[in-house]
């Protein structure tokens, strides 16, 4: 096994391909764009490669063969001969000020001017900008190839800013349809982001894009497929088997559990996330990377805004075409957490066109909910909540009843009021949290045929029936377990169960009693 270089973090082709990384060849993309059409949209969530993409589109439009040396589109019907580009980064800011995409704008548009001597006669950045283009293509005798990346930067960063928000959509909008009006000057457009907004003015302009973000040929366009992690990540995976003494197939096991799961069309591909792959294999150790990159405040405010009921968003059913664009006025988060990576698409019913969704994977649940819980519970500023939760998981595998409640009694002692939510809500949306990163470690939900168990637990040694009652008794917990027979699918195992009625009260914010019985029928 030879030294691999992995990009981390790396978003040109042209230092990529001259520093010897290693590349995961998304070449053969470029050929079928160039046939279908000229205008396209991609949406991905963050760190999934669209700007390494768009840089690879750029690379290819400036003729610069020897960098595609031994890729598909070296064998590609093509001239190779120089085109103008205009690639136009807006992820360099963070837009919290009107004159800020104004400069950024200002910013590419001298830069053109001087490469293609224009003189700019007027300060309308629109004039400018359509100036720019015909002079390109008249200079060239080349159709132009204008690249935005991260075109709705402006826009996600202001969500809860309404006026600035309003400001930078007239402002793109008015750029954007310059597109349009320059078609016989044009190649190609194609502009990436996170989000595609509903109801804006941003594309109206250009009503004939294609939007390829659920497009099951383009499904594979951004991140790593089960076969490009065989093919190009062999060795990586054989070093990371040896760091953790297990086999290759182990390995691939795990990485599957810790980063695969996204499909970004119902009938695609499923992906794994190349930002959270290329980092495990340079450090030769699992982790939350991806979502260590960038914590999600956006989906946090949107949950406070909303007044979300956390149940709804882990387990939830919608339309596919609700997941195409981002509507303001709604209080459905879905498409935000979708088009964000936060969830992604696990079944599709193609007779009525609607999705379930769920988290893809561990890193995602792991890292979300542990950001969240904090949210919910008055942790200490400095408490690693996953410490915590294995705390919980070590006094199940002991059988410790007695202190797993009277460490949950404590843990929930302080529901955060920093949520905008109604108090059961509240009290709702951490126990759901608590739940599910138990559930990272033991399985943690039961459904029998007359009902779903609220917490199921099994163990090498136990099993834990949990039955919470919000503002209801203990009793009734334990009453119901046993009413709806809830033990006795494990009539036949030898593991103890534990049957555990508690009582959350919306009132105090915790659990305010609780029994638990023994179940002896085995």
């Amino acid at each position: 096994m030879g030294n691999i270089k992995y990009p981390v973090g790396e978003q040109s082709f042209l230092q990529l391909r001259e520093g010897g990384f290693l590349y995961v060849d998304k070449t053969k993309f470029i050929e079928k764009i160039l046939d279908e059409s000229k205008y396209y949209f991609l949406g991905r969530p963050r760190r999934f490669g669209k700007s390494l993409f768009l840089s690879t589109i750029k690379c290819f439009f400036e003729g610069r063969r020897e960098l595609f040396n031994g890729l598909y589109a070296d064998t590609m019907n093509w001239d190779w001969s120089t085109y103008p580009v205009l690639h136009l980064d807006l992820n360099i800011e963070k837009y919290q000020g009107k004159e800020t995409l104004t400069q950024v704008l200002e910013s590419h548009l001298i830069n053109w001017e001087r490469k293609y001597e224009v003189t700019a006669t007027v300060d309308n950045l629109q004039v400018r900008f359509q100036n720019v283009i015909e002079s390109a293509y008249r200079k060239t005798g080349k159709g132009v190839a204008i690249l935005v990346d991260e075109y709705d930067k402006p826009l996600v960063s202001n969500i809860h800013n309404s006026e600035l928000f309003d400001y930078f959509r007239n402002q793109l909008a008015a750029i954007y349809s310059i597109f349009k009006s320059s078609a016989d000057y044009l190649r190609l457009v194609f502009l990436t982001g996170v989000s595609r907004f509903a109801h804006l003015t941003v594309f109206s302009g250009l009503n004939n894009i294609k939007d390829i973000s659920f497009t099951e040929t383009y499904s594979d366009i951004c991140g790593i497929t089960e076969n490009e992690l065989n093919q190009y990540f062999y060795d990586g995976i054989s070093r990371l088997a040896e760091t953790y003494d297990a086999t290759h197939e182990e390995t691939s096991c795990e990485l599957k559990k810790w980063y695969d799961g996204y499909k970004f069309s119902p009938k695609g591909k499923e992906i794994y996330n190349p930002y959270s792959l290329l980092t495990v294999f340079s450090n030769l150790e699992y982790g939350n990377y991806w979502i260590q990159s960038g914590q999600p405040t956006l989906l946090y405010e949107q949950l406070k805004k909303f007044n979300v009921n956390l149940e709804n968003v882990f387990e939830s059913e919608c339309s596919l075409d609700s997941l195409k664009g981002f509507d303001l006025d709604d209080p459905n988060p879905l498409p935000l957490f979708y088009q964000t990576g936060y969830l992604t698409i696990k079944e599709y019913d193609p007779s009525f066109r609607t999705v379930r969704l769920g988290l893809p994977n561990k890193e995602v649940t792991d890292g979300f909910l542990n950001y969240l819980l904090p949210k919910y519970v008055n942790l200490q500023p400095t408490t690693d909540s996953a410490f915590l939760i294995t705390r919980f998981v070590k006094d199940l595998y002991s059988g410790n009843v007695k202190e797993f409640m009277s460490r949950l009694e404590s843990f929930f002692a302080g529901i955060s009021y920093q949520m905008k939510m109604d108090e059961e809500k509240n009290v709702h949306n951490a126990l759901l949290i608590f739940i599910k990163l138990l559930g990272l470690f033991i399985k943690t939900e039961l459904c029998t045929s007359d009902g779903r168990i609220d917490l199921f637990i099994r163990t090498e040694k136990f099993y834990y029936i949990i039955e919470v009652k919000l503002n209801g008794s203990a009793q009734e917990a334990i009453d119901q377990i046993n009413d709806k027979a809830y033990t006795l699918p494990f009539a036949c195992d030898r593991r103890k169960i534990f049957k555990i009625g508690i009582s959350f009260s919306s009132n105090h914010r915790r659990p305010i009693e609780w029994i638990a019985e023994n179940d002896n029928t085995h």
